[in-house]
């Protein structure tokens, strides 16, 4: 009997991060890893173990997580699809599959990660965002968040943007910028990768020099102080959503 092919496949994945207590697998807690992992054995037959690009906290959103893993099952990948959104819960949702080389990593082999931070500005709470962005009643000045945020463009030390970590603090980011939107305050930031909360960390610092309490040197110095926490209180992790995920073209099997 010949062996068993296995191919590998890469799912970009959009989910409503409220439903869950994040992204990892975890006994008796609904993740975003255990209902995809149950879909894909409820549609292929197989045990399979998935690896995602990032591991989301819980009530963090996703639009493009990227999710890989291999089979043996023959399904197109429409038909793929279509079964697994059947067996997912309505709050997650596969976008599209495409094949990708075997020795895939959809962590490692990320060329970029983009985030973006919704900040609901109002005077007044919204019971349909109160899940999906961070309400702060107060006037921000979006103009000055912008401004404050240009110095995280660069290979920086974010050690002040997470906890204590042995692991080396440096990352390369390629965008930061702030923009209103009718009542929203939003923040975008891509990076080669992150740090655990560096996002919701740089927001709830940003949030600051909205306010006034912060201006842009002083926002700099936190950056460059280069000290764990420093940056102050996370903001909350339903205004966060990871939004794309690059990688090389490479990395894709050619028609898939």
């Amino acid at each position: 009997m010949e062996p068993l092919a296995f191919r590998k496949l890469a799912l970009t994945v959009e989910y409503d991060g409220a439903a869950y207590c994040g992204f990892q697998f975890q006994v008796d807690q609904p993740t975003v890893q255990g209902d995809i992992e149950r879909a894909l054995e409820n549609t292929t037959g197989e045990r399979i173990r998935v690896a995602g690009a990032g591991r989301t906290d819980a009530g963090v959103h996703a639009r493009g997580q990227v999710v890989s893993f291999s089979t043996v099952s023959t399904l197109s990948e429409g038909s793929l699809i279509g079964a697994l959104n059947h067996y997912l819960r309505p709050n997650i949702a596969v976008r599209s599959i495409r094949e990708v080389a075997n020795g895939f990593d959809a962590r490692r082999d990320a060329l970029s990660r983009e985030y973006r931070y919704r900040i609901l500005n109002s005077a007044t709470p919204s019971p349909l965002e109160r899940k999906y962005s961070c309400f702060i009643p107060a006037a921000l000045d979006a103009d000055a968040m912008g401004r404050a945020c240009r110095c995280l463009v660069g290979v920086h030390d974010f050690a002040s943007f997470t906890g204590p970590t042995a692991r080396s603090t440096v990352r390369e980011v390629y965008r930061a910028e702030v923009a209103r939107e009718g009542d929203l305050v939003i923040l975008d930031v891509a990076a080669n990768s992150f740090l655990h909360k560096q996002v919701r960390s740089i927001a709830g610092a940003l949030v600051r020099v909205g306010l006034g309490k912060l201006d842009s040197s002083e926002f700099e110095q936190l950056m460059q102080a280069r000290q764990p926490a420093l940056g102050g209180p996370v903001a909350p992790p339903q205004g966060l959503y990871l939004m794309r995920v690059i990688y090389p073209e490479e990395k894709f099997v050619k028609g898939s």
